[in-house]
């Protein structure tokens, strides 16, 4: 279920355009840390939604303060929304921490 929601959330990028390499594997660490927190039932979906609220509110302070491009900003807090969003759609499923979206490390 969480790869589908990560294969919706790709999308094409235009010819000679790539996504920065570092964001992408940080968000993606990021968000899996925070799904595996949610499944190990340290912190709950409303936590963890509470958690990527304040770094989009960061963000936008941040830039605003460097002066970062409307455009940029916009495309960052909008893969914190759609990240905002698959914590409130996993919270219509209600899994137990014994069945976590990520195996465990041994």
């Amino acid at each position: 279920m969480a790869a589908a929601r990560f294969v919706e959330a790709i999308r094409p990028v235009a010819k000679g355009v790539e996504p920065d390499a570092h964001g992408q594997a940080a968000l993606l660490l990021a968000e899996s840390i925070l799904h595996m927190l949610v499944d190990a039932a340290v912190l709950t979906n409303a936590e963890a939604v509470n958690v990527v609220t304040a770094a989009s509110e960061v963000k936008r302070e941040v830039a605003t303060a460097a002066g970062e491009s409307n455009g940029r900003m916009e495309e960052s807090l909008g893969l914190l929304n759609r990240m905002s969003a698959s914590f409130e759609t996993d919270g219509t499923e209600q899994r137990p921490a014994t069945e976590p979206h990520f195996p465990r490390l041994a």
